[in-house]
């Protein structure tokens, strides 16, 4: 794997079995004879345990969907964990349902029999730094989001997100730049509303924009561009192409990805 794992599911049953299911689950239509690649690897553990690894910034939160169902037919734990974030998120999944747990994700993937692969890099090599992420709400206001956040159990503590009513909508944000899945959820509860979804690196050379609607996403925009974009691509955002430029539009301030 090139690129350091972004996401991770820790999951007990046979490699082929769970590699089948999250195709289902994430990519229903995917077909190797039309080239595509799999947004994910399996690599089996040594016990009972084996990791679905995904590199694709577009498919952070795959993982939950993952393991919550993985959970629906295993007597053992599903773990999600994801890493384009800081701090780190790690999930216990048992039979759909989910607790947010305090621990390492290596030490406990490592504990598993399935340690994480790392990115290897020389040692004067710049410290990777993790994706941050916040979203552009059009059509619903701060209270209204608190409350559907609330109504969905969402599981981060109340406090943890930043939520702010501007001209151009609502901004979703936290302290740690980690929002888990409130775009998500808010964009379920609210279908007429659209969706700005940002990801992106402190330096904004990675950068992504999923809109959704009514909890799907419809369409993407990223640079570097991906090889095997799972939504259909659009070359601007608001008529802006340049990540600083498509933030200012959405009235994203650049500065909540730079800061470390």
């Amino acid at each position: 794997m090139s690129r350091w794992p972004l996401w991770a599911v820790l999951a007990p049953g046979e490699p082929a079995r769970l590699e089948s299911r999250a195709l289902t689950l994430v990519m229903p239509d995917w077909n190797e004879e039309d080239g595509e690649e799999q947004p994910f690897e399996v690599i089996p553990g040594s016990g009972g345990y084996h990791a679905i690894v995904g590199t694709d910034p577009s498919y952070v939160g795959a993982e939950m969907q993952i393991a919550e169902a993985l959970s629906l037919e295993s007597d053992e734990p599903v773990y999600s964990i994801e890493r384009a974030n800081d701090p780190w998120t790690v999930t216990s999944w048992r039979n759909g349902s989910l607790e947010i747990l305090e621990v390492d994700p290596d030490s406990l993937a490592e504990s598993l029999g399935c340690p994480l692969p790392s990115r290897e890099k020389p040692s004067d090599s710049p410290t990777i730094k993790p994706l941050r992420k916040a979203a552009l709400v059009e059509g619903v206001r701060a209270e209204e989001a608190h409350r559907a956040l609330q109504e969905a159990d969402d599981p981060f503590p109340p406090g943890h997100y930043r939520l702010e009513d501007t001209p151009r909508g609502l901004l979703i944000a936290s302290g740690t730049g980690n929002i888990g899945y409130a775009d998500i959820t808010v964009s379920e509860l609210y279908p007429h509303a659209t969706v700005y979804a940002v990801i992106a690196s402190p330096d904004l050379h990675e950068f992504f924009v999923t809109v959704r609607r009514g909890g799907e996403g419809v369409e993407e925009f990223a640079q570097p561009p991906e090889d095997f974009p799972r939504l259909p691509v659009v070359g601007d955002i608001k008529g802006e192409r340049s990540p600083e430029r498509i933030l200012a539009a959405l009235g994203i301030p650049a500065e909540w990805f730079r800061n470390e």
